[in-house]
């Protein structure tokens, strides 16, 4: 990830402090040692476009392990049928 100072150089990252797992403050620092700014940036998540697989199969998984060992029997039974 690229930061830029408002004087137009590069900057960078110099530390980050994770206040949750979608939020974070990025504190940077301009490149320039005419400059000499620095600053802190918010990074944060904005929306998902296209679900991670690992998610799905969590959820599934979980969902699986909540069911009963006679529910989950009837089910595999089913899907046995099906391939």
């Amino acid at each position: 990830m690229r930061v830029y100072c408002k004087c137009g150089e590069k900057g960078r990252i110099v530390s980050r402090e994770d206040l949750s797992p979608e939020f974070a403050k990025l504190y940077c620092q301009c490149s320039s040692v005419k400059c000499g700014h620095t600053w802190v940036a918010n990074l944060t998540f904005s929306h998902t476009l296209s679900p991670s697989a690992q998610a799905v199969d969590r959820l599934l998984f979980d969902r699986l392990r909540s069911l009963s060992r006679a529910q989950q029997r009837d089910l595999f039974d089913q899907l046995d049928v099906v391939s």
